[in-house]
This record gives structure tokens, sequence and C-alpha cells, in this order.
């Protein structure tokens, strides 16, 4: 499967739930825009994530604006990352405490390997 091949299977994948823009552009992915549920983004991201790729060929800004189909869900708090950022800021601004920031670590096991190795662009979960 080539590469435009898991790009349309993500684009087809938010079909639906997906409300913004999702389109390839200079060779990347680009997704911004909201989902109703914290079920719905997980399934893009599922989706995002079987291009080997993904975190240098994707850029994507996927938030849970909750709604009729979330009634019942929680809806969980996402950073995109930006140039510049270090999880202890990112702690500080979000959790009111720079020392928090192992408990992001913690929650984005699944995308990072180093608390001090983050990338513009990703979209980590926050306690």
């Amino acid at each position: 499967m080539g590469l435009r091949d898991m790009y349309a299977y993500a684009i087809q994948t938010a079909k639906g739930k997906f409300h913004g823009n999702a389109e390839e552009r200079d060779g990347k992915l680009h997704f911004k825009g909201t989902v109703a549920t914290e079920a719905e983004k997980n399934e893009i991201w599922a989706a995002i994530k079987t291009i080997p790729s993904w975190q240098t060929d994707v850029a994507a800004d996927i938030r849970v604006t909750g709604g009729p189909a979330a009634a019942n869900a929680t809806a969980a708090k996402t950073y995109t990352v930006k140039a510049g950022d270090t999880l202890s800021a990112i702690a500080k601004a979000n959790l009111g405490s720079a020392g928090a920031y192992m408990k992001i670590f913690e929650l984005n096991k699944d995308q990072l390997t180093d608390p001090d190795k983050i990338k513009p662009g990703q979209v980590l979960r926050l306690p």
C-alpha cells in the first residue's frame, strides 16, 4: 500500500465524523477540525497511525467538541505541540506545575519514548 493509499484510508475513516479540513498538501497529510467524541478522535488517530511515517508526514489538530454523540463521554483535553515547547512548559501552562510533566509523559507513552523528545504537531493527551 502506497503513502497516498494510506492517506486516503485516514481521510475516508474521518468522513462523517470529522468537521474540518483533511487534505494532502505539500506531500503531507493535514487534519484540522473537530469531532463529537473522544472515540471518534481515537478512530481517526488509529487510521493516521497506520501510516509508518505519521510522526513526520501528518500534521493533525483534531479537537473533541462534545455534542449529542458525546453525551455520556468525558472529553479529554489535548495539546498540540508547537516549536520550542517542552513538556515542563506544557505542564506549567495546562496543569499549573512544571513538575507535572511526567504525568503528561506517562499518558502519552504510545507516542513518546523520552520526555525530552517532543515534536511540533504531536497531539498530546493531558490529565
